[in-house]
């Protein structure tokens, strides 16, 4: 038996702005690229998994245009997207 999905909740977009934060950290953290680029590559693909993963699951009830951020991996433009609040 199917059930229709949950709508996108203000918590999902909470926890999608935490992993694109997330991410952005990851590629800001210069110190870590120097000490050791194998672990930031790790964290990198982790963030990135796990953003593909809440796609995923949530791209039945996203909003047009932040799926359509969220296909084409603009992650910079879906966090702007969330911080104004648009749709």
């Amino acid at each position: 038996m199917s059930s229709n999905p949950s709508p996108f909740t203000s918590e999902s977009a909470q926890k999608l702005k935490q992993m694109l934060n997330q991410r952005l950290k990851i590629i800001a953290d210069h110190e870590l690229r120097q000490r050791a680029p194998d672990e930031q590559l790790r964290q990198l693909q982790s963030i990135s998994e796990q953003l593909q993963s809440f796609h995923i699951e949530q791209r039945a009830v996203l909003p047009q245009r932040l799926n359509h951020f969220l296909t084409q991996a603009s992650y910079q433009k879906a966090l702007e997207w969330l911080d104004e609040g648009t749709e």
